[in-house]
């Protein structure tokens, strides 16, 4: 009996010793527990309801001596308990200090920020963060505010009472500063690594790239042609179309170099590496006033600007390249990243490669070396690298280089009066370009962006024609440099105002020789510009607004352009919006197309400067107004648009007619619906796009004035399906299908007619003649390997073209050599069936 006694009394004893342990380790609210301890210590706390309200800590333990508890209740709060008397405990703020600490992180990726700034606000403490993005700081005064920065980010600022050491360290995110009000909208827009900004312009996630029909790489510019109102009438990078516009009206940007080359295979692939350029982001209409150029659209290239102080890179090949990249931290502030790519196609043939070849070179007797005793090498390769270097919290230098080069030797073997001759052509066309860019946050709502670019595009040629027994060399060089000061200034988290100052300098030469009979002729032409402008940037609630304008300056014409530019959308419930966009714009470049002064009959464009008559600035006005529908992962968009280009010349359309070879000035205007709808789950992604449009020409000097643009394609339809097997398993099919762009047939019963002692085509009224519909079907998969923590694999395979349909992308005739009364019709087509494999790792 006395042993079950002693049982019970011990349980009872560790159940009441658990329970009081259980509560003690509870937390309470301070409020309640002064008042327990006023009635246990017999004295009185003066205190403000507020300085304690929401205070939490775990009660002190039983019978220690008021001296001990208020040295605990100083230590857990961030309160100062003082006595007065024997009976009076004063609790307030008064000199208080306290330990705090926090981790500082990327909103985006949630990457930890090492090297951020910590100060506090009016008082001279500060810290960094370590590796892990974690800082601790003592003795820190509990009324102050700790200012938290990053260069390249948007500053943080929050109370120390936040910090408090006496948890967790509190989690901090930091917005990167370039989104600060034109964050992302839409996380997944039609496949994973494509994202829509407030504004409304597009962005391309490399990092995230999922799968599109047809691609094994995230090209970057064949990403964009998904996107409605994007074209390429002739299948190649090189020849973007946006809303009707001509490649040379885009603006290409890689981190701020402006750029006069786009493509390696003369089109076919993209010049820029994916895999270090971190985003890409393309903006049709209702620019930001801190771009000029580009009447058409932007395409702003941007690679990655933070220290990530890991060792980094991946590696990779498909059938016509292998390729490359890494970022190597050299100290906690100064990191170095580098990509290299290079084809193989001079010493290795694949079958893209054979299609590849055969498809830029069919116009021209370099094809499939189908001269006799020809032998032609054809490779490419770009690279590219990054200093960064933070000299302290609040200033960052980055330094950029890039050159990206096509190279083609063509060799022809012939006997000349039982001599064995042989002759070389050669074509080399490149890109270089290099940029030195200081960033300073001055304090928590100014920053600064000071840069300077230089920009060299050149494209010679050397080639031999042994029919005429003549050695032709041309030479076309853009020289472009730039100074840029950008501001911006936060009056507070939504609203912002954008100023800054541009000096350009851009200088263009053309040169032709011939050695029999010695000719050699030379143009250059230069011109000096400055531009001011000013934005003011507002977000809040289901508002965003951008309203800005540009006032640009030449020199050389004594000439002001003035560019007022909106963008404004209103979110009208979880549902709807609306969307008013706008532009003026202007360019100085242009491409020209010379039939007959071309390099080696592969490239017909060559640059040229704006001289202020016969080539005039060339300049548009566009608007745009649209709604979209966003519910149930399902997304529907259309948009309505209008633009006008004055100032092209005849000489930059390509027209095969008797309009090739005259000069006149004129413009084009474009209208036209955009339709985009988007579903999504979660495995499956499937979208149609349709653009309806109507794209015109008006040249006083012709008959009719008004007729079709080489570049109107008035009804355009895409459509694909993308499906996740697995997480690691993927595929895609899509379909492109529009209209034939229009053409100039001859004149029926009347095909030539002489011009002197030349017998020339007679064509008739210019483009009335349509190609037939263009329809192709693309096919894709990936699968991603995990070899282990570190290193992962993605293995590509892209079909494109799986019906082999034979598509004509451009046609027009020339004399027949056998009967000068009759005329021959060329065809150029597009990619026939053509496989391609990827394999990368990265790591």
């Amino acid at each position: 009996m006395i042993n079950k006694i002693a049982i019970i009394l011990l349980g009872f004893l560790l159940t009441t010793s658990i329970n009081y342990a259980q509560k003690s380790s509870s937390k309470v609210g301070l409020s309640s527990l002064l008042i327990s301890l006023e009635k246990t210590y017999d004295i009185k706390f003066s205190y403000s309801d507020d300085d304690i309200e929401n205070i939490k800590i775990i009660a002190p333990q039983t019978g220690i001596s008021l001296e001990s508890l208020l040295s605990y209740l100083n230590d857990k709060t961030y309160l100062q308990f003082k006595t007065l008397d024997n009976r009076y405990v004063t609790v307030s703020f008064l000199n208080k200090t306290i330990n705090i600490c926090g981790n500082v992180l990327e909103s985006q990726n949630l990457m930890p920020l090492a090297l951020a700034s910590i100060k506090v606000n009016g008082y001279n403490l500060g810290t960094t963060s370590n590796t892990n993005g974690t800082f601790y700081l003592q003795n820190v005064p509990v009324k102050s505010v700790i200012n938290i920065s990053y260069i390249g980010f948007k500053n943080l600022e929050i109370s120390a009472k936040e910090l408090f050491l006496n948890a967790n360290c509190k989690q901090l995110y930091l917005e990167e500063s370039s989104e600060i009000l034109s964050e992302i909208t839409m996380q997944k827009f039609l496949t994973s690594g494509l994202q829509k900004s407030a504004d409304g312009s597009t962005i391309l996630n490399t990092e995230k790239f999922g799968i599109l029909p047809g691609l094994i790489e995230p090209d970057i510019l064949k990403t964009i042609k998904i996107l409605p109102g994007v074209e390429s009438v002739n299948e190649s990078i090189s020849n973007i179309n946006v809303r009707g516009g001509t490649n040379d009206q885009n603006l290409m940007l890689w981190d701020g170099i402006k750029m006069y080359h786009a493509g390696h295979f003369f089109g076919l692939i993209s010049a820029y590496n994916p895999y270090l350029t971190k985003k890409v982001t393309v903006t049709k209409n209702g620019t930001s006033s801190v771009f000029s150029d580009g009447v058409s659209s932007t395409i702003n290239m941007e690679t990655s600007n933070r220290i990530t102080n890991k060792f980094s890179g991946g590696a990779g090949f498909n059938l016509i390249s292998a390729d490359a990249f890494v970022q190597i931290p050299i100290k906690d502030n100064l990191e170095l990243h580098v990509s290299g790519r290079r084809s193989f196609t001079d010493f290795l043939n694949t079958p893209t490669y054979t299609n590849y070849f055969n498809r830029s070179f069919q116009d021209n007797s370099i094809a499939s070396n189908s001269v006799n005793n020809s032998e032609s090498k054809f490779f490419f390769y770009d690279y590219s690298f990054k200093v960064l270097y933070d000299l302290n919290y609040n200033h960052a230098i980055r330094a950029n280089f890039i050159h990206i080069k096509n190279n083609l030797d063509y060799l022809e073997q012939y006997t000349n009066n039982n001599n064995s001759i042989e002759e070389n052509s050669n074509l080399k066309q490149e890109n270089l370009g290099a940029k030195i860019n200081w960033e300073a946050n001055w304090n928590s709502k100014f920053i600064t962006n000071l840069s300077a670019f230089i920009s060299d595009y050149r494209i010679n040629s050397s080639d031999y024609n042994k029919d005429t027994d003549q050695f032709q060399t041309q030479f076309n060089n853009v020289l472009e440099t730039a100074v840029k000061l950008n501001t911006v200034y936060e009056f507070s988290d939504f609203f912002y105002l954008t100023n800054g100052f541009v000096f350009n300098e851009i200088g263009v030469k053309n040169t032709t020789s011939i050695n029999a009979p010695t000719f050699s002729k030379t143009i250059k032409e230069v011109l000096l510009k400055s531009a001011f402008y000013s934005e003011i940037e507002y977000k809040k609630n289901n508002t965003y607004a951008r309203v800005g304008f540009r006032a640009n300056y030449f020199d050389k014409f004594q000439k002001f352009i003035f560019e007022p530019r909106i963008n404004i959308r209103q979110k009208l419930n979880e549902t709807y919006s609306l969307k008013l966009e706008g532009e003026f714009k202007n360019q100085t470049t242009a491409q020209k197309i010379d039939f007959e002064d071309n390099f080696l009959g592969i490239e017909k464009r060559r640059w040229i400067l704006s001289d202020n008559n016969r080539t005039p600035i060339i300049t548009s006005k566009q608007a745009s107004f649209g709604i979209s529908y966003t519910k149930n992962k399902l997304y529907a968009d259309i948009t309505g648009f209008y633009k006008v280009v004055n100032g092209i010349s005849t000489a930059n359309q390509g027209f095969y007619n008797n309009t090739q070879n005259f000069s006149s000035i004129g413009n084009y205007k474009t209208k036209g619906i955009e339709f985009l709808i988007n579903k999504q789950t979660n495995t499956i992604s499937t979208w149609l796009s349709y653009t309806l449009a109507e794209n015109n020409y008006t040249f006083g000097v012709f008959n009719p004035k008004k007729f079709a643009n080489s570049l109107d394609i008035t009804h355009s339809l895409s459509t694909a399906f993308n499906y996740n097997f697995t997480k690691n398993l993927k595929a895609s099919i899509g379909g492109i299908l529009r209209s034939g762009r229009p053409y100039t047939k001859p004149v029926d019963g009347n095909e030539t007619l002489q011009n002197g002692d030349k017998t020339i085509v007679n064509y008739d009224n210019p483009n009335t003649e349509n190609l037939d519909i263009f329809f192709r079907i693309d096919v894709s998969g990936s699968y991603n390997f995990i070899f282990s923590e570190a290193i992962k694999a993605t293995i590509r395979l892209g079909f494109t073209n799986i019906t082999d349909r034979k598509n004509t992308i451009d046609s027009y005739y020339i004399v027949d050599e056998s009967q000068e009364n009759n005329v021959r019709r060329i065809d150029n087509y597009s990619l026939p069936f053509t496989p391609n494999l990827s394999f990368r790792v990265r790591f």
